[in-house]
């Protein structure tokens, strides 16, 4: 029994110790913040994605004229000087064409044709030849304009250089709630990076045939941004 009184003794010990220590040690003293940082830049090349599309009684003689005319617009753009590598086919189709009314005498529709199509995805590096480019590949046959997208050949650059940014702004916003809550700010204790991307703004292409077409690249947006966290430096007891 007295060694069941002491092994209690020394259990309640331990037990007020520990209490003792937990309610002695600080709670996380910290600095939350989002630091964030913009740039705008010049495009430095043209995304577009074109192609043709033509319509015929029989199937052969549809996709015969679609890879005639596309033959053309991509020699066209090979003469422009238009790289292999910036030029990727993006969709092949042939599809039949069905007549708008059951006057039959089964009741049912018809097929009356066949669509074909052959899209195009291209990249143009220069865009002082972009209106040109544009233009003539119209004359040899593009009909079907899906969109044009402007960027720059090196992204991932642009961002190392405002993520950066986007630190010091966290820094910056740190010590200004340091300063203002009277507190020291320690070290990092942790940094988030969050890749808010950017720089491709999409543009509706309406069919012309100007020469050239007339196209304003403008200004990319890139934004970045990174979530710090800060440690509060405790006070030194003198």
């Amino acid at each position: 029994m007295k060694a069941r009184h002491i092994f209690a003794s020394a259990l309640a010990v331990l037990l007020a110790t520990g209490l003792a220590h937990a309610q002695e040690t600080p709670m996380d003293r910290q600095i939350s913040v989002t630091g964030e940082a913009r740039i705008a830049v010049t495009p430095t090349l043209a995304t577009i994605t074109l192609g043709v599309t033509e319509e015929a009684e029989e199937a052969a003689l549809a996709m015969s004229a679609v890879s005639t005319k596309m033959v053309a617009v991509v020699d066209e753009l090979r003469a422009a000087g238009i790289a292999a590598e910036d030029m990727q086919t993006q969709q092949i189709s042939l599809n039949p064409v069905w007549s708008q009314d059951r006057s039959y005498s089964d009741g049912r529709r018809k097929i009356t044709g066949f669509n074909a199509s052959n899209t195009l995805s291209l990249r143009i590096r220069d865009l002082d030849q972009l209106g040109e480019v544009l233009d003539q590949v119209l004359k040899v046959g593009a009909n079907d304009f899906r969109g044009l997208s402007f960027g720059v050949a090196d992204p991932a650059k642009v961002q190392d250089q405002i993520r950066g940014a986007a630190v010091k702004d966290a820094r910056r916003k740190a010590a200004q709630l340091a300063e203002a809550a009277g507190v020291e700010l320690g070290p990092v204790r942790s940094i988030h990076d969050r890749d808010t991307g950017g720089g491709q703004p999409m543009m509706a292409m309406e069919m012309a045939r100007s020469a050239p077409m007339p196209i304003e690249a403008g200004e990319l947006n890139f934004s970045h941004s990174v979530s710090v966290v800060y440690d509060i430096k405790l006070p030194t007891n003198d």
